[in-house]
């Protein structure tokens, strides 16, 4: 299914765009390397998400897939659904989840905001980095409160702000070689619209949650296991940052990025400081 069949609501257009063209097909080629870098939050994440036999799970954002198949096997066979924007993630997702035998689960190419899910016919929704953007959030979290029975969880793995995130600031900054490159305003759509415990606890409580709890964590994320793989991996992902140089000036900022990799590389990989939180909520 592609962007110009996936029914989402206009605000979030530009981001079905990006996820269900070349940003998503990036992420779905390399869902191995992304599951790797943040691979630290992994267990963390699960445990706040408690998930127990038999419950019925909501995957938002669930892009390769990997956070479905992990619940999936929590749940023993509780039937999870994954949505997700990228027609390409998904079709990783699918493939491993067969792979694994896991016909538990069920993915839909679908744009939560707006999404029609069963009223009160999950137990627990879960999101790993894939909530931070929504056009719209208060929308988006009440209608996934909506989709939760009485009671029901909402756990959400989110990075903290970008003064916290060198890998964000340190890579960016390499490939912006000079440049004073824009930045979003505060809690639009993006990695860290989520950023601000005061704007999460606003949100989440608009759309009808209780009270929100915030846990910061501190973990290296992890690009590679050398420096040549760091920088294969990081290029193409960031490529776009390079997009309107010349020939000299986008071979001045890869050089630069490169430098930077390599002054990160250690002996357990390549690894840049980052911060994220986890945020629970129920539904009352």
């Amino acid at each position: 299914m592609s962007a110009r069949t996936l029914h989402v609501d206009p605000s979030n257009a530009e981001q079905a765009r990006a996820w269900d063209g070349d940003e998503g097909s990036y992420w779905a080629e390399h869902a191995e390397q992304f599951d790797r870098a943040v691979h630290v939050y992994q267990r963390p994440f699960l445990d706040a998400a408690a998930l127990h036999r038999g419950e019925r799970v909501l995957d938002i954002g669930c892009g390769n897939g990997q956070t479905s198949r992990a619940a999936a096997r929590l749940t023993v066979g509780g039937p999870v659904l994954g949505v997700d924007l990228s027609g390409a993630m998904l079709a990783v997702a699918r493939r491993a989840a067969e792979r694994e035998g896991l016909d538990s689960i069920r993915y839909e190419q679908a744009d939560a905001q707006t999404y029609p899910f069963p009223e009160a016919s999950f137990d627990v929704a879960i999101s790993r980095m894939g909530s931070m953007f929504f056009a719209e959030p208060v929308t988006a979290f009440r209608n996934i409160a909506r989709a939760l029975r009485p009671g029901g969880r909402l756990v959400l793995l989110v990075w903290q702000g970008l003064e916290r995130n060198e890998w964000f600031r340190s890579l960016t900054t390499a490939l912006a070689a000079g440049r004073d490159l824009p930045t979003p305003p505060p809690g639009a759509p993006g990695p860290f619209a989520m950023a601000d415990p005061d704007v999460v606890r606003e949100r989440l409580t608009a759309a009808g949650f209780e009270e929100p709890q915030l846990t910061g964590l501190l973990r290296p994320l992890y690009f590679g296991r050398d420096a040549d793989r760091a920088y294969a991996f990081v290029s193409g992902m960031l490529a776009w940052l390079a997009e309107d140089l010349d020939d000299v000036g986008r071979a001045r900022a890869l050089a630069g990025l490169r430098l930077n990799i390599e002054a990160h590389a250690t002996p357990e990989g390549v690894l840049y400081a980052s911060a994220a939180w986890i945020v629970t909520a129920r539904r009352p």
